[in-house]
């Protein structure tokens, strides 16, 4: 009886191409979310409650959700005899996106087994990335060569066959295309350039925002508003600054100095010390180094007069000790990132201390104010030390020196 009702059934969907194409279209999608609901759900808490680890970047990196229209190709590909009139037009699309999927997902698949890799120990300075980009091209390249010899009817090796002839010309007319499309799948497969990211290339006069990524340019609006167009290959072959480790840090750096003149640089007088006493932000370090200089001469023998022989506070010294205690306590420095003030190489321009901290704040304008307020007030209290800033003459200098 079953069988007789399976024929009556398969000669009317046979007989009306328009009831097979319904029968395959909802066979297809029924497969679909078979597979989608309740295999793939499975599969997932299968691996997740594996013992092991590289097994869950086959979900990370989306592997197996690339291979869930399978079941429904199957169906409709072993079904494909109903449509009679178009049959070889359906299998010949069916095959063809077997290719697409399997291609799919054999490019995620590459992209895991690098997750896999960086995982290992052995791994560290040893990055296998480029290999797997390069496969990752060669296997587009064959695939997509099998989709459309497919598609046509034709057998890929014949048209493999073919393009070696045609190569030269190819790369002669889409020269700029394919350095582009290369450097495309470079900038998007690296994450190199994102929309939004602030990026710098001073040989193109770009400085800004990048706005646009097409496949033969990058749009970059700069600061002044105005817009420069960059060739996208060119993002490959020269180098440029992308601001975004800056913006995801949290943190914009400080990094400048303040020329000390020579002439103002001396030993701490007690006049000095009990004046700097009064500071609230020397009070501990003075007393730290006041008793560790007092344990050392004492230690030696050297009396606490005795500039030459024994060890003493030194204006600059404490200075710079009053600018890492200044940082550390103001309210627009990242506290959480390097800071410190160093003395540079002393030269033409006197000696420069370096301040060298974070702002909490990238943003530009904000980061400009908490900077200037700083060198403000640094500069405002150096003469408090004892200490000139350098800057060569004047006309004012000139004029008061020859009266």
């Amino acid at each position: 009886m079953l069988q007789e009702y399976y024929g009556l059934l398969k000669f009317k969907i046979v007989e009306n191409d328009w009831y097979s194409f319904l029968f395959l279209l909802f066979g297809g999608l029924l497969f679909y979310l078979i597979t989608l609901k309740i295999i793939l759900p499975l599969l997932y808490f299968l691996i997740r409650r594996s013992p092991t680890d590289w097994d869950d970047v086959l979900i990370d990196r989306k592997v197996l959700s690339k291979l869930v229209l399978l079941p429904s190709l199957f169906f409709v590909n072993q079904y494909s005899y109903l449509l009679t009139n178009r049959q070889d037009i359906v299998s010949n699309i069916i095959n063809a996106l077997f290719v697409l999927v399997f291609l799919l997902a054999l490019d995620r698949f590459l992209i895991a087994v690098n997750d896999v890799y960086e995982r290992l120990p052995s791994a560290k300075g040893r990055p296998i990335k480029g290999y797997i980009q390069i496969m990752e091209i060669i296997v587009f390249l064959f695939g997509g060569i099998t989709v459309i010899a497919i598609l046509i009817g034709r057998s890929p090796w014949v048209m493999l066959s073919g393009l070696g002839a045609m190569t030269a010309i190819l790369m002669l007319i889409f020269k700029d295309t394919i350095l582009s499309f290369v450097a495309g799948v470079r900038i998007t497969t690296n994450k190199l350039i994102e929309i939004g990211d602030w990026i710098e290339m001073p040989q193109y006069g770009a400085d800004g925002d990048v706005i646009d990524i097409a496949l033969h340019s990058i749009q970059v609006q700069n600061w002044d508003k105005t817009i420069t167009i960059i060739p996208t290959h060119k993002l490959i072959d020269d180098a440029f600054k992308n601001w975004k480790g800056m913006q995801k840090s949290g943190g914009r750096r400080i990094m400048r100095n303040i020329n000390i003149d020579l002439a103002s640089i001396r030993f701490c007088d007690e006049e000095m010390l009990a004046r700097f006493e009064k500071i609230r932000l020397l009070n501990e370090y003075l007393t730290r180094k006041k008793e560790e200089i007092s344990a050392y001469n004492l230690k030696l023998g050297i009396d606490e007069h005795d500039y030459i022989n024994g060890r003493h506070l030194t204006n600059i010294g404490t200075f710079r000790a009053y600018i890492e205690n200044y940082l550390r306590k103001h309210p627009g420095i990242n506290q959480n990132l390097i800071m410190m003030t160093r003395q540079l190489e002393s030269g033409s321009t006197g000696v420069p201390l370096q301040v060298y901290a974070f702002t909490n704040n990238t943003a530009w304008t904000v980061y400009e104010g908490i900077q200037a307020d700083i060198f403000d007030h640094l500069l405002a209290i150096s003469p408090e030390f004892g200490l000139r800033l350098f800057q060569y003459p004047s006309g004012k200098d000139l004029v008061n020196l020859r009266q």
